[in-house]
């Protein structure tokens, strides 16, 4: 009987909470658990949906030609100039935009993984789908999808290396010669598709996301994630429409001339042959 009592004291403690974590500073802690996750999930949404928005509406200066259209894309080359760099600004917009996406993509991602954890045998029963069946089960396809074709847009209409008739600082007609080619147009209209079924699930997320979920307000909800997809969607959609048909065609002037590797208008030109 002593000797049990001997060894029950001796053996070692049952180990309750596992091993302790090294805590690291608290925006990474935070990150570390589901609820960070999702709020970085909704921060970067509304910085997706931001740059969506704006890009969409900033184009529609294609119907206004290709002096507007071109002028537009300067002024964003020229953004916060003398005050730093020509473009350097453009550029931080983009690597800040490349940042949102890919932390994006890695909290969905960590979701995931953590959900099929914390559920290894399966959901016990249906999910319960508040928004839209469709748009919440594709969800992880249709991001999938939309970050090729922003890969693509990147090479097509960025770099120029995906548009053989691409010229440098002439977004109007960088626009058409993409759209003239059938394919293309389809797989941007395709594309534009699924980001509006991702934006209007997304949308309806980012309010649960950041504890905005009250029954009451389910109706505003899904009206706001409706009309944003639904605007962004039909505006870009429209483009490659607007091509297709003749709608918005290529300026072919010949007096227009370049400064550097930037496109001016015919008018800005003549002014300052005039003047020289």
């Amino acid at each position: 009987m002593a000797a049990t009592q001997q060894d029950r004291s001796s053996a070692p403690a049952p180990i309750v909470n596992g091993a302790t974590r090294h805590r690291t500073i608290w925006p990474l802690e935070f990150y570390r658990s589901a609820v960070g996750k999702k709020w970085v999930m909704a921060v970067t949404g509304v910085i997706g949906i931001g740059f969506v928005l704006g890009h969409a509406f900033g184009n529609i200066k294609v119907y206004f030609g290709g002096d507007d259209m071109n002028h537009y894309g300067e002024f964003l080359r020229e953004l916060l100039h003398p005050l730093l760099p020509r473009t350097w600004f453009l550029w931080g917009m983009r690597f800040g935009l490349i940042a949102a996406i890919l932390l994006h993509l890695h909290a969905a991602y960590s979701l995931t993984v953590m959900n099929h954890r914390a559920r290894p045998n399966g959901y016990a029963g249906e999910r319960d789908y508040v928004a839209a069946n469709f748009a919440s089960r594709t969800m992880r396809w249709s991001g999938i999808i939309v970050l090729a074709f922003i890969a693509w847009h990147l090479l097509d209409l960025t770099a120029g290396t995906a548009n053989g008739d691409f010229v440098r600082g002439d977004p109007y007609n960088n626009m058409v010669a993409t759209f003239d080619r059938p394919i293309v147009a389809v797989f941007y209209f395709m594309a534009n598709l699924l980001l509006g079924i991702h934006l209007f699930h997304g949308a309806w997320s980012m309010f649960q996301s950041l504890g905005l979920n009250n029954p009451r307000w389910n109706s505003w909800r899904r009206n706001f994630s409706l009309g944003v997809a639904a605007v962004i969607t039909g505006v870009n959609i429209m483009f490659p429409i607007s091509v297709l048909t003749g709608v918005v065609d290529a300026d072919d002037d010949p007096a227009c001339r370049t400064r550097g590797d930037v496109i001016i208008s015919c008018t800005e030109y003549e002014h300052e042959e005039a003047s020289e």
